[in-house]
């Protein structure tokens, strides 16, 4: 391995460990502000409950993904030192855009969200929780803007070898940003549904059958039921932009290398392409439908990788098999959603272990279809680390192989200890349930202080929650 093929190793490792946290913390912010509102709108306390319950659980992810996500931002200097001095004049702005707008939202309100609901008024407070959604939400646009510009760059020039911005809204509001920011926004608020839904799953599994785990599994898949047919929708509208600014990449996407004259395009189903051989082989097809699915039209063609230079075309094997993984669980998708409210109509959902084991198998699916997304779009992406106008190999920093190995073994080691023991304790804290009544508040004359920090917000330590699990575990075996 080269450093350019281990930089791109290092990144790719670090970012999927990262872009887990921010799509729960984006989801579940929206989950609280909602939970709020529909305590104080009707009183319920069911609805409080589970908003202490989820608060928990976005407090671990929160401080996970800031940790993580500073990171990212370093490595920018370091493993790809040549593309920040050639286009840092358009993505360092657009992050420093994401600080000054949704960091500083969520560092002002974050505190009074995780730590304030008994030192504010309750109006207050429910302002708090959706300034801090309001604020994941448009971090996520400030990355998706930037992101997207690398894959659809415009309204730049090069200037003396490095890229400088002429029309920050052509910049912002590049061809691919709408598509790929609802299409982001919308995963992490399917993975955050499935992760409700299997929690609710995995405690009426285990025998807790009460208000609170009834109300989270309807929840969870009330907003699969309208987002995962909604994510559908987007995604082909998405295809159909890239295949008009990116059409290498849906080439490699979908397996085809050659337009026969007169003739549509199948869709490939399944297939092993193959680069060298510039085929795609043991090909599984469906005659027209991918002129259909792509086109719209019942013959029409679209270009095929043989039409691209070699060295400009992605490596069709990668990308064919997670665009086809991510479809395939958003389908897993739509089909629990449907089956769940087909059997709630039946009042059968609670009680049916096969559709609850289902659900719960289905809990990591929504994070596993984002990795396969991400891996689709940024592979889909090469040779061009900004699409079109500079390679990644000429963004590299210009770093000896074993200086980048030996950081991303480090990389591996650190982020298996840490991220591995804050997902442990996070899914402990799942595993615990929600618990009825107020928590008891802390702070104030005579009492121990709470730390202001994130990851406060979930006091429990993992002897409180292996004793809680051990207890409801030999009440629910007796």
């Amino acid at each position: 391995m080269d450093a350019l093929l281990l930089a791109r190793v290092q990144f790719a490792f670090t970012i999927s460990f990262h872009i887990v946290f921010p799509a729960l913390t984006i989801g579940l912010a929206s989950y609280l502000a909602v939970l709020e509102g529909l305590w104080l709108k009707s009183g319920n306390a069911i609805y409080r409950d589970l908003f202490h319950f989820w608060k928990k659980v976005f407090a671990v992810a929160f401080g996970m993904g800031v940790v993580s996500g500073l990171v990212m931002a370093y490595q920018f200097g370091t493993n790809w030192a040549e593309f920040s001095r050639f286009a840092g004049g358009v993505t360092g702005p657009l992050l420093t855009y994401e600080v000054l707008t949704a960091f500083f939202l969520e560092a002002g309100f974050l505190g009074v969200m995780l730590f304030g609901m008994h030192r504010v008024g309750p109006g207050l407070h429910f302002f708090a929780t959706i300034m801090v959604a309001l604020g994941t939400l448009i971090s996520a646009t400030w990355i998706l803007a930037s992101n997207s510009w690398m894959q659809t760059p415009q309204g730049h020039e090069i200037i003396d070898g490095r890229v400088v911005p002429v029309d920050w809204l052509a910049i912002i509001f590049n061809p691919s940003f709408p598509y790929r920011l609802v299409h982001m926004v919308f995963a992490a608020f399917l993975a955050t549904a499935l992760l409700v839904v299997a929690s609710a799953a995995w405690h009426l599994l285990r025998g807790r059958d009460d208000a609170p785990v009834r109300k989270m599994l309807a929840m969870g898949l009330g907003m699969l039921l309208v987002v995962a047919p909604l994510q559908a929708f987007v995604g082909d509208l998405h295809g159909l932009n890239t295949l008009e600014h990116q059409p290498a990449k849906l080439a490699a996407i979908e397996g085809h290398w050659e337009n026969k004259p007169g003739e549509a395009v199948p869709l490939i189903l399944f297939g092993l392409p193959d680069m060298d051989a510039e085929k795609t082989r043991y090909a599984v097809e469906i005659p027209r439908l991918g002129s259909m699915l792509l086109t719209h039209t019942w013959d029409g063609q679209f270009p095929g990788l043989k039409e691209f230079p070699k060295e400009d075309r992605p490596d069709s094997l990668v990308v064919f098999w997670s665009f086809r993984l991510m479809v395939g669980l958003g389908f897993l998708m739509i089909v629990l959603a449907v089956l769940g409210a087909w059997l709630h109509r039946r009042n059968r959902i609670y009680a049916s272990r096969a559709y609850l084991q289902f659900a719960l198998a289905m809990g990591p699916a929504g994070l596993l279809a984002i990795l396969a997304g991400w891996v689709t779009t940024e592979i889909g992406r090469q040779p061009w680390v900004i699409y079109g106008v500079m390679r990644t190999a000429d963004a590299v920093s210009a770093h000896d192989a074993s200086q980048v190995g030996f950081t991303l073994a480090l990389f591996v080691l650190v982020y298996t200890l840490v991220f591995g023991t804050g997902t442990v304790y996070l899914l402990r804290i799942i595993g615990k349930g929600p618990e009825s009544g107020e928590p008891t508040p802390q702070g104030g004359a005579g009492q121990m202080r709470q730390p202001m920090r994130p990851l406060s917000g979930a006091p429990e330590t993992f002897d409180d929650l292996e004793a809680v699990t051990v207890a409801r575990s030999e009440h629910h075996g007796h």
